[in-house]
């Protein structure tokens, strides 16, 4: 891979993260068309996410840094509550700590109960998802099915829960369909910001929950991808041209954030709608074409 296709991927993923018209599926088509061969896998579209999970934390770093001291309280907590128990069994009266008080701690849970799905279908369907992004066909069809969630995003109400009326049943679907979002062409901002506007919850929310949600899904995937990265031979110049591409990445995406709040308020999803389907059908006739 040389320093110019990383410098494109990068921009490429940083544009198509946080725009719903899906990174992966995108980074496949560029990767089939171009004949774009990195070496090592899906370890370099995992650092280009590693770019733009950057971007959330520069965007929300206030809401991070309260959620993580929060974790920490609820973590505490459950300690305490669980010494409770013990000393409550051997007769003494200790008082018990309420873990949900406020909306942050509720937000963490929320978080972390759609991580649980989302984590078990990337691990099973790890493999699946590595050779679906180098068939032409696939990114095809499923930027497709990304053009109706769209559509059928921005005909939506609007809902009005945050994390005081949202419930886990509500997050545990959102993690579902992160997790089904992995394959490439469905895009998981607009797969996710869909569910969440299904499930009522008020769309600027939405769009704040899917980019936190996307944090430990995109860790998750760094440590499968650094698990396995002991066989991979990558040398220092490849190094560095990874690092551009994160780097690019991670400027692109910032903008990116910035404008997908505006477009989810203005409800303007079909203008990407269109843009998908069309891309969509493009890739289906490439791949009978080329095949």
């Amino acid at each position: 891979m040389t320093l110019l296709q990383s410098i494109v991927m990068g921009v490429i993923q940083g544009l198509t993260e946080f725009l719903p018209v899906s990174s992966s599926g995108h980074l496949a088509l560029f990767k089939i068309l171009f004949h774009v061969d990195t070496d090592t896998g899906l370890l370099f579209d995992v650092l280009l996410h590693v770019g733009t999970l950057i971007a959330v934390c520069v965007v929300y770093y206030k809401d991070i840094l309260r959620m993580a001291a929060e974790l920490i309280c609820i973590i505490a907590d459950c300690i305490h509550n669980i010494r409770a128990w013990i000393g409550r069994r051997r007769g003494r009266h200790i008082r018990y700590r309420r873990i949900i008080h406020n909306s942050y701690r509720k937000f963490v849970l929320m978080i972390l109960v759609s991580t649980v799905p989302t984590g078990v279908i990337g691990y099973v369907g790890r493999d699946f998802v590595e050779a679906a992004t180098e068939i032409l066909l696939i990114p095809g069809i499923c930027l497709i099915i990304t053009a109706v969630l769209l559509f059928v995003s921005d005909f939506a109400g609007d809902g009005v829960k945050k994390p005081r009326q949202a419930t886990f049943a509500n997050a545990f679907v959102v993690g579902i369909c992160q997790g089904i979002a992995t394959l490439p062409g469905i895009s998981r901002s607009g797969t996710t910001i869909t569910a969440c506007v299904l499930s009522g919850f008020e769309r600027k929310f939405a769009v704040k929950y899917s980019f936190l949600l996307s944090i430990p899904a995109i860790l998750g995937a760094l440590v499968l991808e650094l698990k396995g990265a002991g066989s991979i031979a990558v040398s220092a110049s490849e190094v560095g041209i990874y690092l551009v591409g994160m780097a690019i990445a991670a400027a692109v995406g910032y903008v990116c954030i910035k404008t997908m709040l505006v477009i989810v308020r203005r409800k303007k999803f079909k203008y990407f709608a269109i843009y998908c389907l069309a891309v969509g059908v493009l890739a289906i006739a490439g791949h009978f074409y080329l095949a």
